[in-house]
């Protein structure tokens, strides 16, 4: 198990190294002017010259990605052209906020997953399979940013019941229910389509367990009905952390139309404000931070895999 684990963390060397490349080149070659963005469309030229000397920006794109990768290894990430902080100041409680949004829409993305999949495989042909699988359907097809504004306009501006945006109430106390009660409309926004995927899999990976030879081995032998599902489950769960892993992914790099809609002040509204604004120092630390955040999740996601089935280990 040990090999295992440190074969897939030297393949995440080359792979962060291959993501801060590609990210680097497409930030340094998109359109715009960073120093305009800054300074302002105006600006003499002495003052340009200065502050493009202090960022590196005169010298060779192979020498700013050298000078900025071997600072990254030492944990300095630049200072951001906007903000003018340190860019690792402004990543850090942006990433806690984001983990926290993804940690409450992925416990959705959880319980619903397994309760719809786990439902419909079950009942496959019944009332309640069907209703299982419409449900699931609807997730996934709805579009995000309309159930989003639906989410907003319903139970926020006519009902009242929740805040549309921000973490807590200008007049609330800050405490852990003022953020529950603003976590709830974003985090269902961004669970809705993870969670019919979800569903969708686990429904599909029980109901082939439930209909093979292990469970009927488990029936002739007079285990029951309670005891058959509760091996079929540990049976089909590969499947379940194979498509939670991918979803848990999904969430960390795909928030952030859901923290740009209900103002929250996570790591994809930072980075949607950092493209906004041509901050190059601040786009390319968020993004290696989320690169790193994701390929970990898969280093995780496979270990548990491999420690779940032990024949996997010798194929990755």
């Amino acid at each position: 198990m040990s090999r295992f684990l440190l074969r897939r963390l030297l393949l995440a060397v080359p792979t962060l190294l291959g993501v801060t490349v590609v990210v680097f080149a497409t930030v340094a070659l998109v359109p715009g002017d960073p120093l305009a963005a800054f300074l302002g469309p105006g600006a003499p030229p002495e003052a340009r010259t200065e502050l493009a000397d202090r960022l590196g920006l005169n010298s060779p794109l192979p020498v700013r990605y050298a000078v900025w990768l071997r600072h990254a290894f030492a944990g300095d990430l630049g200072t951001s052209i906007s903000g003018q902080r340190p860019v690792a100041d402004l990543l850090l409680p942006a990433l806690g906020q984001t983990l926290t949004l993804t940690a409450a829409a992925f416990l959705l993305v959880v319980v619903g997953g397994v309760l719809l999949g786990g439902a419909g495989a079950l009942r496959p042909r019944g009332p309640l399979g069907r209703a299982s699988g419409a449900l699931s359907t609807l997730a996934v097809s709805a579009p995000q940013y309309s159930v989003a504004l639906l989410l907003i306009a319903v139970l926020s501006v006519e009902l009242r019941w929740l805040p549309a945006g921000g973490t807590h109430d200008v007049f609330g106390d800050g405490g852990p229910a003022d953020l529950a009660r603003h976590l709830v409309l974003p985090a269902v926004a961004a669970a809705l389509v993870p969670l019919g995927l979800t569903a969708r899999v686990f429904r599909a990976a029980l109901g082939t367990v439930l209909a093979g030879d292990l469970a009927d081995g488990l029936r002739a032998r007079g285990l029951g009905r309670g005891a058959v599902l509760r091996h079929c489950v540990h049976n089909a769960l590969p499947a379940l952390l194979t498509i939670g892993g991918l979803q848990l992914a999904y969430l960390l790099e795909g928030v952030v139309f859901v923290e740009t809609l209900f103002a929250w002040p996570g790591l994809g509204r930072l980075l949607y404000d950092a493209l906004a604004a041509r901050d190059l120092p601040l786009i390319q630390g968020g993004v290696l931070v989320v690169a790193t955040a994701f390929v970990g999740v898969n280093i995780l996601v496979d270990t548990a895999h491999a420690a779940l089935d032990p024949r996997t280990r010798s194929r990755r």
